[in-house]
């Protein structure tokens, strides 16, 4: 569209009505206008109408003109602040991308409101509302940019920090997995030549003891356990891990509990030496379940102990009632998980003088022993690995590895597809710890499956040992047979419950 200038118009009106004189007077301000009328008559023609008429077409163009002008204005200035917008946009997106500092931004929306200023200056009254409006926009814009600027140079230094963080951490980790995996590897290696090395180690000691006919229990019980810890290091988990970090802290525990018993007895040998002139025994050992308590000298007049009598208690904590243990009548007596929670007193006679010896405190569960038997309940049957010491009261000279499975319902005794024993839970039968002593009675156990037909079975380990008894007792449970030793009276459903937690 072409635009008509004001200046234009009036420069063309000037120019059409030429100055003349002003004595000059005129009837109208054009010439005259003529026609030939009927009859070839020269007729002058009233142009007053028409001139009024060409006037208004004039002044109605000349105002619609103007009108056109000022939205086109408008307009242009709409689309320039659009474009303005979109170039600024355009240039945040971009700046934000490329994580420089968008420097033409600033540089734009000031040339966009240069141009507003100006054109606010040609424009009329009416439109500069809308001008003023445009200009607050972009001064908005402005700050926005700015602190989108802030904000960027923020994450940008955020993202950075972010990256060499993971980056280091990713390098320590390769260095870690590799150390690892080196050592792993070496491990393994020390293993299966171990492996081979306990391989050949027990074939020419199956030689041997064949030749010999006779094998010591507790050697081969040592064997068993050396054979089944390189196993497990030959075949490494994450339960091995925490079986090593377990028996780290219970070496700990039973460090400071040795420490602890030794002050302690200290202090009640302090406190009873007005009261006892001459101390023969003292009571040695970690009060704990899974050790072994010892009666032992202190004097050197005092008698022999093969020569006194020996018989082993257990007391209440509650009114110190005081339960004969049936069996245990000798210097040493490793307590069983019924003991847990109670205080274990010996007495030892000699030509009717009595000497009385107690444990400090009760006797001290397992860490980690309650949730290693609940693991086992929710199998079906739980297998072990024992060697049969005694059968009826009688020695057993074959020293084989035999399977102890106790189930939910019944125990079971195997030598390999061979079952020397298998009995339902019954009042008639008794799951206990030896009461004979020895030095391995922490390790050992009694099971009379019924009236007349008894073992002594040795485990690997203590654990096993009190794993098993408590595990048959909660399964006898849960058949309403309450499991006990010989000549012990039947526990009630509290001390069942007390056996059941003593080492969660």
């Amino acid at each position: 569209m072409t635009r008509i200038d004001r200046v234009l118009g009036d420069s063309i009106k000037k120019n059409v009505l030429s100055p003349v004189s002003a004595d000059v007077i005129f009837a109208s301000s054009r010439f005259p206008t003529y026609k030939v009328g009927a009859n070839n008559q020269i007729v002058e023609v009233n142009d007053g109408q028409k001139i009024l008429a060409m006037k208004e077409a004039v002044a109605r163009d000349s105002a619609q003109i103007l009108e056109q002008q000022k939205r086109l204005s408008v307009r242009d200035l709409a689309n320039n602040f659009s474009k303005g917008l979109a170039a600024a946009a355009k240039l945040s997106e971009e700046g934000r991308l490329r994580e420089a500092v968008p420097v033409e931004k600033h540089a734009l929306v000031k040339k966009l409101r240069d141009a507003l200023e100006s054109l606010r200056s040609r424009v009329s009254v009416t439109n500069k509302d809308d001008i003023e409006e445009a200009i607050s926009m972009v001064e908005a814009l402005a700050v926005q940019l700015t602190e989108r600027e802030g904000e960027i140079i923020l994450e940008k230094a955020e993202v950075k920090k972010l990256t060499d963080f993971f980056k280091k951490a990713s390098e320590d980790a390769k260095k870690l997995v590799d150390e690892e995996r080196s050592i792993a590897r070496a491990e393994i290696e020390n293993a299966r030549a171990a492996v081979q090395r306990v391989e050949e180690a027990l074939q020419e000691h199956e030689q041997l003891s064949r030749a010999s006919g006779n094998q010591d229990p507790e050697e081969l019980m040592k064997e068993v356990q050396e054979a089944r810890r390189i196993k497990m290091l030959h075949q490494p988990s994450k339960v091995m891990d925490m079986e090593h970090e377990l028996q780290a802290l219970r070496t700990q525990l039973a460090e400071k509990s040795k420490q602890s018993l030794k002050l302690q007895k200290e202090l009640a040998i302090t406190k009873r030496v007005e009261e006892y002139m001459v101390e023969f025994y003292e009571l040695d050992g970690l009060e704990a379940l899974g050790s072994c308590l010892r009666v032992q000298a202190c004097s050197s007049t005092a008698p022999e102990l093969s020569s006194c009598t020996i018989q082993w208690y257990r007391l209440t904590t509650e009114g110190g009632k005081k339960e004969l243990i049936s069996g245990a009548t000798k210097p040493v007596y490793a307590p069983e998980p019924f003991d847990v929670g109670r205080i274990l007193q010996v007495e030892v006679i000699l030509d009717q003088q009595l000497v009385t010896l107690t444990t400090t405190s009760p006797i001290d569960p397992v860490p980690g022993l309650g949730n290693y038997v609940e693991a086992l309940v929710r199998r079906h049957d739980t297998e072990f690995n024992v060697v049969v010491i005694q059968m009826n009261g009688t020695n057993h000279l074959s020293q084989a590895i035999h399977i102890l499975i106790v189930g939910k319902m019944r125990m079971k005794l195997c030598r390999g597809k061979e079952t020397v024993a298998k009995e339902f839970y019954s009042t008639s039968m008794q799951v206990c710890g030896i009461r004979g002593g020895g030095n391995a009675a922490a390790q050992a156990l009694f099971w009379q499956a019924k009236e007349g037909f008894s073992f002594v079975l040795a485990f690997e380990s203590e654990r096993e040992r009190n794993a098993a008894i408590m595990l048959a007792r909660r399964f006898a449970y849960d058949c309403n047979i309450m499991l006990g030793g010989p000549e012990d009276r039947t526990p009630s459903r509290c001390d069942y419950n007390l056996d059941k937690n003593s080492s969660s």
